[in-house]
């Protein structure tokens, strides 16, 4: 039994031999080099596109960010990435909802089993009543600041719910929104300035 170990272990140690001096020669060295330049080949590249301050965001959501658009945007001047990712945010995160009145274009109200579209003539501008209170006109003022808010003022509202008047927000869910990154909340921001101004239904101020 020692002696068929031995011999498998030196049949093993002469295959081994045989290929280390294969791997060392010339053309062995060639062959190991492209198969490794293959292998690295083959390994997907992140591609931050349109990405100017680095945080390596996800170019999916910047890309599904214009196509959910359900009007022109203005990119004059603006930040392409944040506006892709804050359209991205707004127009799966329910926005619409309260924010348009009514929410859905006549015929594509898809809760009536029709084909969705948002109602792009009222998009944004409020105007829906929730008892006591009416949503807000959110799209940019004469000045182009949504809801009439600087930046400041506008993520200062939703991280703290503190509106411009001092009073607490009511109705927007703010704490939700208050839990986003900085780089989200900026985007919200950065889309709602480039989306067509409406004067109402809704009223910009508080």
């Amino acid at each position: 039994m020692k002696v068929q170990n031995i011999g498998v272990a030196s049949k093993s140690e002469r295959v081994f031999q045989f290929v280390k001096r294969i791997a060392l020669s010339r053309p062995g060295k060639i062959t190991l080099s492209l198969a490794v330049v293959g292998s690295l080949m083959s390994i997907p590249l992140v591609t931050v596109a349109d990405d100017p301050n680095g945080k390596g965001e996800d170019e999916s959501k910047i890309q599904q960010g214009f196509a959910l658009a359900p009007v022109p945007l203005d990119l004059r001047g603006k930040n392409r990435a944040l506006v892709g990712l804050g359209s991205y945010i707004v127009n799966t995160g329910g926005c619409n909802d309260c924010h348009t009145i009514p929410s859905y274009a006549p015929g594509h109200d898809p809760f009536l089993g029709q084909p969705s579209q948002v109602n792009a003539a009222t998009y944004l501008g409020g105007g829906t009543p929730f008892g006591p209170f009416i949503s807000r006109n959110i799209t940019p003022d004469a000045n182009g600041l949504p809801a009439g808010l600087t930046r400041d003022q506008f993520i200062t509202a939703l991280r703290t719910g503190i509106d411009k008047d001092g009073a607490i927000l009511q109705v927007m869910p703010w704490p939700v929104f208050g839990l986003k990154t900085d780089r989200d909340l900026n985007a919200i921001y950065e889309y709602l300035t480039s989306i067509p101004s409406l004067s109402g239904p809704g009223s910009r101020d508080p």
